[in-house]
This record gives C-alpha cells, structure tokens and sequence, in this order.
C-alpha cells in the first residue's frame, strides 16, 4: 500500500516544525543561563572594593574553574559577554524568546541605547536573522 504523497508532507510538516521549536528552546535556555551567569558575575564584583582588578580575577578564576568542564563557553571573553550582556539588559522581561544568542552578541557590541532600541525593535518587527 502506497502512502498518500498528503500524508508525509504533513508528517514531514509536523517533524520539521518540532526540530526547529526544540533548537529555539535550547537557544532560549542558552540565553537565559548566559544572562545568568553574567549577573552572578556582576553582582560579586559589584561586592569588590578595587572592582576593576577584583573583575578580571574573578573571571579568570570562573573561566579556570568551568572551561576544563564545560568547554570554550567559559572563556574569559566569554564570561566578560556574559557579564555586558546582563549590564545591557538587567530585566529578563526583556529579552525576547525569538533572539538567539548571537543576536544578543551583536546587540550587546552597540554602546548607544537608543541606536540598540531602534536594532531591536527592527529586528523584531522584521523578523531578522542575525546575520542581517
């Protein structure tokens, strides 16, 4: 018996549907645990009384301890994102499920507020990628 060509573009439909709501979802949390992460950071410095020196050792420290575990997400320069990325959005109200983390990357890298609004708000309305 021969499956109707209707029947496996609407099973095809319903697989590739899944897979990319399921790689969102795994972005999202990689979002959230990187926005964590940076006000852990953030707010152990802010605890330090020479807070610049105090920074760059605690996260060097951080990176020394995690990356042998946990791989090049623990970089020094990946943990100083992590700590700009909650410094540039200290609500998680904010940050928007449809983002992934290289939005935030880019996004994070732009000083001027209302220049990193105007992004966000296209972004969203236009439903960009982040390459554009």
């Amino acid at each position: 018996m021969q499956l109707k060509q209707s029947l496996i573009e609407e099973i095809r439909g319903i697989i590739n549907s899944s897979r990319a709501k399921a790689i969102r979802s795994v972005d999202n949390e990689r979002v959230l645990m990187y926005w964590q992460i940076g006000k852990v950071i953030f707010e152990e410095e802010q605890k330090g009384k020479s807070r610049a020196d105090y920074g760059s050792y605690l996260i060097k420290s951080i990176s020394d301890e995690f990356q042998p575990h946990f791989g090049t997400g623990f970089t020094i320069r990946q943990l100083e994102m992590n700590r700009q990325f909650y410094r540039s959005f200290q609500n998680t109200n904010a940050l928007r499920s449809q983002f992934s983390w290289t939005h935030y990357r880019t996004l994070i890298r732009i000083d001027n507020q209302d220049k990193r609004a105007f992004y966000i708000a296209e972004t969203d309305k236009n439903n960009w990628t982040a390459r554009q």
